[in-house]
């Protein structure tokens, strides 16, 4: 079988979850490619719904100070104090349609206290397709879980970002060896 005759098998509409990382105000405000990274978004988001493929969010929800680990306060006090001076900057910035689930959760994994990985393989979905913020925080971290579970994880290229356009480009090199990259023409493609 050819490679994309493979990789439309593995991106099959029916197998199929987009989850698209965090793209909180606060978050897409930083990045250092908002336009063309929102495009990228919208264009998948669209075909997703226009072919009926699950569609979830992920929204970061802190814990109660008193609740929130020793460790993620050290390293995310300062991080988190900027973003949470953004006027609205919890609010997701791509407004989920009636029926996409919106995921809160507070790790930089998906599957780390929610019920993510019970909606897929309920639904028999076996891939994930990635796109948000931040590539080499939240987006790699789920993207490592999810192979490491046993689904696809599919990155989309330039419908992720990052605020650190260096680390953004790193994340990506580490995981093309492991995962599959794809651009959003080239998902499209393949949903054709």
């Amino acid at each position: 079988m050819a490679q994309d005759e493979i990789l439309k098998t593995i991106v099959a509409p029916d197998k199929t979850m987009v989850l698209i990382w965090d793209v909180q105000n606060m978050l897409v405000d930083k990045i250092y490619n908002k336009t063309e990274f929102l495009v990228h978004n919208n264009e998948v988001l669209s075909k997703a719904r226009e072919k009926q493929i699950p569609v979830s969010f992920s929204k970061i929800t802190p814990l109660p100070q008193q609740f929130e680990s020793p460790a993620r306060k050290y390293f995310g006090a300062k991080r988190m104090a900027a973003l949470k001076s953004t006027p609205e900057g919890f609010d997701l910035a791509i407004e989920p349609k009636a029926g996409e689930i919106v995921i809160p959760k507070n790790t930089a994994s998906i599957f780390i206290g929610t019920n993510f990985e019970l909606l897929m393989r309920n639904a028999g979905l076996t891939t994930i397709v990635f796109t948000g913020i931040a590539t080499e925080i939240g987006v790699e971290s789920s993207a490592r879980d999810a192979l490491n579970r046993g689904f696809f994880p599919v990155i989309v290229t330039d419908a992720v970002s990052s605020y650190d356009q260096e680390a953004h480009n790193r994340s990506l090199t580490n995981m093309k060896n492991m995962m599959i990259l794809l651009t959003t023409q080239e998902l499209l493609d393949l949903w054709q």
